[in-house]
């Protein structure tokens, strides 16, 4: 089993460069105790390559030619994890649009050109404010994903995107209820969750004065595990991580899910739960090509 693993450039990493590059590597290594050969590049370096020999590619890249060529590199029949459509699918606008029309629990949200009046928008969504957040990939800076409390805020952090020459941004309504975090691998049984603001999360810490406590309302964690299963079927990615609110009554909204994250909280059991799915995975593929080679 010849596989090649394309790690994620620091820049995609907002103040998670370190725990990022530790679950690549527990998982590459999860991957060679299991007899796979790996070879392991970086994003600039994979670009470089004229060929690409490995019929067999984990990733944790995210540039936007890089997608694009694992697409393609997909199209010619190479398995790729998480695959580069599904990767894309994760960029903001997408994943709004697609996880609404498959009626996956998540906020009322509208895409908008950053040149719109939002006005009426922004009065029609009630509620304490709105949050804004760049439609085209994922939230790099702090100001990608900002809570707006007026329309002339909301304006103003629109009009802010524009400049940055962001073209769409996603609106959303604002839930109430407690914030928590999920990572899991699609179709197995890892699925681990917690309450960020317990644990003194740093990336949520200017959202606890927004969100408010966590009052640790119950809920069917079988049911959030389903329609997270759900959401990243829809969007094509097997290993992926996301948030949720859940509402004083049980119910809950997914608000976000990203392509590969960090798993920094559950990283030894993530990363032998993520190398086991690789490779049954891979292996289930070999075996699907030699049925095939033998018929022929």
């Amino acid at each position: 089993m010849k596989v090649l693993g394309i790690k994620r450039k620091g820049y995609f990493s907002p103040n998670h460069v370190g725990n990022d590059a530790a679950i690549f590597d527990m998982v590459s290594q999860e991957l060679l105790l299991k007899g796979g050969h790996l070879e392991v590049c970086d994003e600039e370096a994979f670009m470089a390559r004229e060929v690409v020999e490995q019929e067999l590619i984990i990733t944790m890249g995210r540039t936007k030619s890089l997608v694009k060529r694992l697409q393609s590199l997909e199209d010619q029949g190479k398995i790729v994890l998480n695959s580069g459509y599904g990767i894309e699918n994760c960029f903001r606008k997408n994943m709004t649009l697609k996880l609404l029309a498959e009626g996956v629990p998540y906020p009322k949200s509208l895409v908008v050109d950053t040149t719109t009046d939002i006005s009426d928008i922004v009065a029609a969504f009630g509620g304490p404010g709105v949050w804004i957040k760049r439609g085209d990939f994922h939230a790099i800076h702090k100001e990608d994903v900002t809570f707006a409390t007026s329309v002339e805020e909301a304006q103003s952090i629109l009009n802010e995107y524009a400049l940055r020459g962001i073209t769409e941004a996603v609106l959303s309504e604002h839930l109430v209820g407690d914030l928590l975090k999920f990572y899991a691998v699609r179709g197995t049984n890892f699925f681990h969750w917690f309450y960020p603001y317990d644990h003194n999360h740093h990336k949520y810490t200017n959202y606890e004065s927004i969100n408010g406590e966590t009052l640790h309302y119950p809920f069917n964690i079988e049911d959030l595990k389903r329609s997270a299963d759900q959401a990243a079927s829809v969007l094509g990615v097997h290993i992926y991580g996301g948030d949720a609110i859940v509402g004083s009554d049980g119910t809950f909204h997914i608000i976000d899910l990203n392509d590969w994250p960090s798993f920094a909280p559950c990283r030894n059991e993530a990363s032998r739960a993520i190398a086991q799915f690789l490779f049954d995975y891979f292996t289930a593929n070999d075996a699907k090509e030699e049925t095939y080679l033998h018929e022929d």
